[in-house]
């Protein structure tokens, strides 16, 4: 695919910026300046105030002289980069590579791009009619590269529009200022005769370097597309995006539904032909107030799924605000991993935890309840119950041992168990009653003894007997007495879980 590049020069910066702050200097002469060995210089003037002959680099008591009533306000030390940097993040919405080119534009990477607006021509358009709503005075040029778009926004009196492969024939009758050459360079090309770039770009290459430098030849090329200028992106682009700018904002949530799930297509599709899936994805919808709205997903294994993944977006979309309407929506998968669908089991339809509709219902789970309140326990090598299991660190991490199974347990086991008083205890038999968090429940059924006795390889505390048992209101419990009934007393019960 043939690049193409957009240079977007903002005319009149940092006065549009304080005009938009304070309409009442809109028609008014004015100018910022900043102290510059010893005296004050003017760093930008509106428009007005160039058509007075006031422009950027005159000493401020010239600029007096010359209008006594000009207004003079102080500049603001990085402005311009701030300003820029804002706006050319605000400009991804028709981009996905925005970038800041100092001091008054910014270029943006359109490859792939223009046809969405149906045509170079309407693109440029509608970016320009944008800007200028919010105040902003611009020209604007698209053609095969930075250099040669950012030639033709500057100095070029018409065709902004550079059509593929004709770059070249657009620079030759541009000033040699247009390729951003040092102003001594320039100058000296100019005492030579030389106005045009076409005057000696087919010079050879040997006789320009020695007489005008490396920096000539290598602005040169770049704007010639011979050397790649590199662009620095305000938001770095990332390897799985989707972009979806809209003509009209979108206001309405089924407008947001309808793109959601285009993106997600468009995604899944990709990251299912590379055998990947994602494991967090993030949603973002760019607003024409200059807000952004954005939801945010993770699942518990890569998945390209995407009916499931939507599932995990909708009941957070009530939540999305498009204000005044959406202008473009972006879906980042920012974790991905690979993803290589498990052969599936001729004999059995049981695969466990491979089964990937386990893992979809954990993520349409967490998505409402929150992924902290989901664990997965798995079995540890201890006889004492509440050592028996461990948390998990993930859904996919292998088991080391099996579950005992050769007795009943409990749904929900207390770590550590909780202390009991009981009523008339008999040796090898269960209580008659016991009492928790002060309710006193009799016991009208029980099982057991089951004795655990303590880990030999620990040697720590005293054997065990357990007995399950069911009170008056049918609720079952695990209780146990550590230690052996003897005249001391030194005996304890425990209630150490609950059954279903």
């Amino acid at each position: 695919m043939a690049k193409r590049f957009v240079s977007v020069w903002f005319r009149f910066l940092k006065t549009d910026w304080v005009t938009n702050r304070n309409p009442a200097l809109r028609d008014v002469p004015f100018v910022l300046s900043k102290p510059d060995h010893g005296r004050m210089i003017v760093t930008a003037a509106n428009e007005p105030a160039q058509m007075q002959g006031i422009d950027a680099g005159m000493v401020v008591a010239d600029a007096r002289a010359l209008l006594p009533g000009i207004t003079v306000l102080d500049d603001k030390p990085g402005l311009e980069e701030k300003l820029l940097r804002r706006i050319a993040g605000w400009a991804i919405r028709f981009a996905p590579v925005t970038s800041v080119d100092l001091p008054d534009g910014i270029i943006l990477d359109a490859t792939g791009c223009t046809h969405l607006w149906k045509g170079d021509k309407a693109y440029l358009t509608d970016i320009c009619k944008r800007i200028l709503s919010k105040g902003y005075k611009v020209r604007l040029a698209i053609a095969d590269t930075a250099g040669a778009a950012r030639a033709v926004a500057r100095f070029g009196n018409s065709g902004f529009v550079v059509k593929p492969g004709g770059h070249m024939q657009a620079l030759l009758p541009l000033p040699p200022e247009s390729l951003r050459l040092e102003p001594e360079t320039a100058e000296r090309l100019h005492k030579l005769g030389l106005h045009a770039i076409g005057q000696f770009i087919h010079m050879p290459l040997h006789t320009l370097r020695r007489r005008f430098g490396a920096d000539c030849i290598g602005r040169l090329n770049q704007a010639l597309g011979v050397e790649e200028e590199l662009l620095q992106p305000v938001v770095p682009a990332a390897a799985y995006e989707e972009h979806l700018p809209c003509p009209e904002p979108i206001i309405t949530a089924v407008g947001i539904e309808i793109a959601l799930k285009d993106l997600l297509y468009r995604l899944c599709t990709r990251l299912q032909k590379e055998q990947k899936g994602l494991r967090t994805l993030c949603f973002k919808g760019y607003r024409a107030d200059g807000k952004a709205e954005q939801l945010q997903i993770q699942t518990n294994r890569p998945s390209h799924h995407a009916a499931h993944l939507f599932k995990l977006f909708e009941p957070r979309l009530p939540a999305t605000e498009p204000g005044p309407g959406i202008e473009l929506f972006t879906l980042t998968a920012t974790g991905v991993e690979e993803h290589i669908a498990s052969q599936e089991q001729l004999w059995s339809s049981k695969a466990g935890l491979e089964d990937i509709r386990l893992a979809e219902l954990i993520d349409r789970v967490a998505g409402r309840i929150g992924m902290s309140r989901i664990s997965r326990y798995c079995p540890d090598e201890h006889y004492w119950p509440e050592r028996s299991f461990k948390k998990a660190v993930s859904l996919h991490e292998p088991v080391v041992t099996t579950w005992r199974k050769e007795n009943l347990r409990p749904v929900q086991v207390l770590t550590p168990p909780e202390h009991i008083t009981v009523t008339a205890p008999v040796p090898d038999y269960p209580p008659m009653s016991f009492k928790y968090k002060a309710v006193l429940h009799t016991i009208v059924r029980a099982d057991g003894p089951e004795r655990i006795e303590q880990e030999w390889w620990l040697q720590e505390g005293l054997h065990r007997d357990y007995y399950r048992v069911e009170d008056t209101e049918g609720r079952r419990y695990w209780i146990f007495r550590l230690g052996h009934y003897d005249e001391a007393r030194n005996w304890q019960w425990f209630l150490h879980g609950f059954f279903a």
